[in-house]
């Protein structure tokens, strides 16, 4: 299981709008750092870590489809 280098993230978000969302930068920089594209691997990655989860259950996520549901509005 890949686990978040948080380091990694902070210069990723550097790039972004301090008012950016960090959930919303936060699944930008898996799919882009870690080239992860199933929503399943995003969301037990998430779910493993500490700081990820209480994001996770700030947004009411509960699991992997919630996670797909949540990804799916924010782009339509």
């Amino acid at each position: 299981m890949t686990k978040i280098n948080w380091d990694e993230f902070k210069e990723y978000k550097r790039g972004h709008s301090k008012a950016a969302d960090n959930f919303l930068v936060l699944l930008n920089f898996m799919q882009s750092y870690y080239n992860m594209l199933s929503v399943n691997e995003i969301y037990e990655t998430l779910s493993s870590d500490d700081l990820a989860l209480m994001m996770l259950k700030k947004r009411d996520l509960k699991d992997a489809v919630a996670l797909e549901k949540f990804l799916y509005n924010r782009r339509v």
